[in-house]
């Protein structure tokens, strides 16, 4: 098949990528730096540098596609600490783009990687922004089949974390405890995706991709054993603290408005009720396999 995927060759590009290519499909990668280039054509690929918000660059590198993958790449909206951009008119923008490549170039089967909390507009924080591309997605043509891959936290999140390991031993967030938590590797993703790649398209199918479920203790102590840490713990404080935490930082207001609403619905648990009414098969790569992975990287950054 002739597959195009958006969102360069990031934590799950590169490995969707190159699986799509070892199976023998011709693949295609947009990227928006001109110097991925050659990585994307190390692997297999042909690469397509452009802009996900130039509408016509999208349709063009969509004509004669079987299969398009999009995604929503940060990179090319701006960072969450530029206090200027508006991030719901860039992901409407994104959408929009999106809608109108599928549409006009004649692609009629889209995987689009969404997010956990795309079910809903109300009360998910900056995960909205995934609703909202959702729910334009949904405005194309039924003959255009979308398969919507909503994946949980990813366990890459965790490297967010590293600065107050190192200088404070705790992960500090404004929700935490023992209720269990699904959590997703992104070369799961990636797997699963390579593989509805090739399965029957019919209508608008949603997806939820996990790989294991641990709760915000388990992790600590996990990632403490893994590091040698033992005392390693993830403080819970109050939505104000965190809020104050993240504007003090610089963060942009929306997102940081967002981030700690998104932390209160993981703490109330509505955040996972579709979810768990539509639970998946977890998995292969567990939260043990990546607490080994980042605890090479936690020592390498301590040395």
């Amino acid at each position: 098949m002739n597959i195009v995927l958006t969102g360069s060759i990031g934590t799950i590009g590169k490995p969707l990528t190159k699986e799509l290519v070892r199976k023998g499909h011709i693949v295609t990668v947009i990227s928006s730096k001109p110097e991925r280039q050659s990585a994307i054509e190390a692997l297999g690929a042909q690469a397509a540098i452009g802009s996900f918000l130039d509408a016509d660059f999208l349709i063009k590198t969509f004509a004669g596609a079987d299969v398009v993958y999009l995604m929503e790449a940060w990179e090319g909206i701006g960072s969450i600490f530029d206090k200027d951009v508006d991030f719901v008119a860039a992901f409407e923008k994104i959408g929009t783009n999106y809608k109108t490549a599928v549409d006009k170039s004649g692609v009629k089967q889209v995987i689009h990687l969404s997010s956990i909390g795309a079910h809903t507009d109300q009360g998910t924080g900056s995960l909205y922004l995934h609703n909202r591309v959702e729910n334009i997605l949904q405005q194309l043509p039924p003959e255009v089949s979308i398969k919507f891959m909503r994946p949980v936290g990813f366990y890459t999140n965790l490297y967010r974390y590293m600065d107050s390991i190192q200088t404070q031993r705790t992960i500090r967030q404004s929700y935490g405890g023992d209720q269990k938590e699904p959590w997703v590797s992104p070369l799961d993703i990636a797997a699963t995706i390579a593989e509805e790649m090739e399965k029957p398209f019919a209508g608008r199918t949603v997806h939820y991709l996990a790989s294991d479920e641990a709760s915000p203790n388990e992790i600590a102590r996990m990632l403490g054993d893994a590091i040698g840490l033992p005392d390693l713990t993830w403080t819970v404080v109050s939505d104000e603290q965190m809020l104050r935490g993240l504007l003090a930082a610089g963060m942009n207001e929306w997102i940081a408005q967002g981030f700690v609403a998104m932390q209160a619905a993981q703490r109330s648990g509505t955040l996972y009720e579709d979810f768990y009414r539509h639970k998946p098969t977890l998995g292969k790569i567990k939260l043990a396999e990546f607490a080994k992975e980042f605890a090479q990287v936690y020592h390498t950054s301590t040395n």
